[in-house]
Protein backbone atom coordinates (compact mmCIF):
# COMPACT_ATOMS: atom_id res chain seq x y z
CA UNK A 1 0.00 0.00 0.00
CA UNK A 2 1.34 3.43 -0.82
CA UNK A 3 2.56 5.92 1.54
CA UNK A 4 -0.82 8.08 2.54
CA UNK A 5 0.50 12.23 2.66
CA UNK A 6 -1.61 14.97 4.35
CA UNK A 7 -3.69 16.36 1.61
CA UNK A 8 -5.82 19.40 3.66
CA UNK A 9 -5.29 21.08 6.85
CA UNK A 10 -8.10 20.94 9.51
CA UNK A 11 -8.06 24.77 9.22
CA UNK A 12 -8.85 24.91 5.50
CA UNK A 13 -10.96 22.57 5.58
CA UNK A 14 -12.78 24.58 7.84
CA UNK A 15 -12.62 27.51 5.62
CA UNK A 16 -13.72 26.27 2.25
CA UNK A 17 -16.59 24.35 4.52
CA UNK A 18 -17.57 28.15 5.55
CA UNK A 19 -17.22 29.49 1.97
CA UNK A 20 -19.70 26.95 0.42
CA UNK A 21 -22.55 27.12 3.12
CA UNK A 22 -21.93 30.78 2.79
CA UNK A 23 -23.22 30.64 -0.84
CA UNK A 24 -25.58 27.76 -0.55
CA UNK A 25 -27.38 30.42 2.42
CA UNK A 26 -27.22 33.18 -0.20
CA UNK A 27 -28.57 31.04 -3.13
CA UNK A 28 -31.44 29.36 -0.79
CA UNK A 29 -32.40 32.22 1.73
CA UNK A 30 -36.53 32.71 1.45
CA UNK A 31 -36.74 28.66 -0.07
CA UNK A 32 -37.25 25.54 1.77
CA UNK A 33 -34.25 23.61 1.65
CA UNK A 34 -33.86 19.96 1.71
CA UNK A 35 -30.24 18.32 2.46
CA UNK A 36 -29.78 14.96 2.01
CA UNK A 37 -26.62 13.13 3.29
CA UNK A 38 -25.15 10.44 1.26
CA UNK A 39 -24.19 7.77 3.98
CA UNK A 40 -21.94 7.20 4.92
CA UNK A 41 -18.73 8.80 4.30
CA UNK A 42 -20.79 12.34 3.51
CA UNK A 43 -21.85 12.59 7.61
CA UNK A 44 -19.04 14.52 8.79
CA UNK A 45 -18.96 17.18 5.97
CA UNK A 46 -22.73 17.38 5.95
CA UNK A 47 -22.59 18.17 10.22
CA UNK A 48 -19.99 20.88 9.43
CA UNK A 49 -21.93 21.95 6.30
CA UNK A 50 -25.17 22.78 8.48
CA UNK A 51 -23.36 24.49 11.55
CA UNK A 52 -22.00 26.93 8.84
CA UNK A 53 -25.21 27.36 7.05
CA UNK A 54 -27.57 30.77 7.89
CA UNK A 55 -31.15 29.46 6.36
CA UNK A 56 -33.12 26.61 7.85
CA UNK A 57 -32.72 23.37 6.13
CA UNK A 58 -33.97 19.81 7.10
CA UNK A 59 -31.43 17.04 7.04
CA UNK A 60 -32.44 13.25 5.34
CA UNK A 61 -29.84 10.52 4.60
CA UNK A 62 -29.92 7.86 1.70
CA UNK A 63 -27.47 5.23 1.38
CA UNK A 64 -26.07 3.76 -2.29
CA UNK A 65 -23.09 1.50 -2.72
CA UNK A 66 -21.14 1.55 -5.92
CA UNK A 67 -17.91 0.51 -4.62
CA UNK A 68 -18.52 -2.97 -2.67
CA UNK A 69 -14.98 -3.14 -0.69
CA UNK A 70 -12.97 -2.01 -4.11
CA UNK A 71 -11.07 1.04 -4.60
CA UNK A 72 -12.98 1.91 -8.03
CA UNK A 73 -16.61 1.58 -8.79
CA UNK A 74 -18.26 -1.29 -9.68
CA UNK A 75 -20.38 0.45 -11.75
CA UNK A 76 -23.78 -1.32 -10.28
CA UNK A 77 -25.28 0.81 -7.67
CA UNK A 78 -26.94 -0.44 -5.36
CA UNK A 79 -30.21 1.22 -2.91
CA UNK A 80 -29.45 0.79 0.49
CA UNK A 81 -31.00 3.59 2.43
CA UNK A 82 -34.42 5.39 1.50
CA UNK A 83 -35.21 8.81 2.41
CA UNK A 84 -37.77 9.27 4.79
CA UNK A 85 -38.73 13.41 4.26
CA UNK A 86 -41.27 14.44 1.34
CA UNK A 87 -39.89 16.37 -0.91
CA UNK A 88 -42.03 16.66 -3.14
CA UNK A 89 -42.20 20.23 -4.57
CA UNK A 90 -38.85 21.22 -2.35
CA UNK A 91 -35.36 21.99 -3.04
CA UNK A 92 -32.93 19.59 -2.83
CA UNK A 93 -29.13 19.23 -2.08
CA UNK A 94 -27.40 15.97 -2.02
CA UNK A 95 -24.44 16.38 0.00
CA UNK A 96 -21.08 13.78 -0.83
CA UNK A 97 -17.86 13.30 0.24
CA UNK A 98 -15.95 12.42 -2.46
CA UNK A 99 -17.62 12.96 -6.33
CA UNK A 100 -15.24 10.57 -8.39
CA UNK A 101 -17.04 8.73 -11.43
CA UNK A 102 -19.89 10.73 -10.98
CA UNK A 103 -22.24 7.79 -11.29
CA UNK A 104 -23.58 7.52 -8.24
CA UNK A 105 -24.46 10.99 -7.64
CA UNK A 106 -25.91 11.19 -11.46
CA UNK A 107 -28.14 8.00 -10.51
CA UNK A 108 -28.78 9.82 -7.07
CA UNK A 109 -30.01 13.17 -8.96
CA UNK A 110 -32.13 10.84 -10.64
CA UNK A 111 -33.47 9.13 -8.49
CA UNK A 112 -35.04 12.19 -6.15
CA UNK A 113 -36.25 14.00 -9.22
CA UNK A 114 -38.40 11.09 -9.41
CA UNK A 115 -40.15 12.49 -6.16
CA UNK A 116 -41.44 15.60 -7.63
CA UNK A 117 -38.86 17.89 -6.09
CA UNK A 118 -38.57 21.57 -7.24
CA UNK A 119 -35.08 21.38 -8.00
CA UNK A 120 -32.17 18.59 -7.35
CA UNK A 121 -28.08 20.13 -6.91
CA UNK A 122 -25.10 18.28 -5.61
CA UNK A 123 -22.49 19.41 -2.89
CA UNK A 124 -19.03 18.09 -2.52
CA UNK A 125 -16.15 18.03 0.03
CA UNK A 126 -13.67 16.78 -2.71
CA UNK A 127 -14.76 16.85 -6.48
CA UNK A 128 -11.98 14.47 -8.00
CA UNK A 129 -12.20 15.07 -11.67
CA UNK A 130 -9.32 12.08 -12.86
CA UNK A 131 -12.24 9.18 -13.26
CA UNK A 132 -15.24 11.23 -14.32
CA UNK A 133 -17.62 9.14 -16.34
CA UNK A 134 -20.38 11.60 -16.82
CA UNK A 135 -21.24 15.50 -16.90
CA UNK A 136 -22.94 15.29 -13.71
CA UNK A 137 -22.70 19.15 -12.16
CA UNK A 138 -21.58 19.56 -8.75
CA UNK A 139 -23.03 22.84 -8.35
CA UNK A 140 -21.23 23.47 -5.08
CA UNK A 141 -17.28 21.85 -4.59
CA UNK A 142 -15.15 22.53 -1.19
CA UNK A 143 -12.10 21.32 -3.21
CA UNK A 144 -11.71 19.92 -6.89
CA UNK A 145 -8.74 17.72 -7.49
CA UNK A 146 -7.60 16.33 -10.24
CA UNK A 147 -6.01 12.83 -9.17
CA UNK A 148 -4.63 10.82 -6.37
CA UNK A 149 -6.73 8.35 -3.98
CA UNK A 150 -8.15 10.14 -1.59
CA UNK A 151 -8.87 8.74 1.94
CA UNK A 152 -10.97 10.32 4.93
CA UNK A 153 -12.84 13.54 4.70
CA UNK A 154 -10.26 15.10 2.65
CA UNK A 155 -6.93 14.41 4.91
CA UNK A 156 -4.81 11.84 3.00
CA UNK A 157 -3.65 11.28 -0.36
CA UNK A 158 -1.47 8.67 -2.07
Amino acid sequence: MPELLSFLKKDDIDKMVAAVAHRISADYRDRELVLIGVLKGAFIFLSDLARHLTIPVTIDFIRFSSYGSATSSSGTIRLLKEIELDIKNKDVLVVEDIVDTGLTLEYIVTYLKSFGSASVRGCASLDKKERRRTDVPIDYACCTVKQGFLVGYGLARS
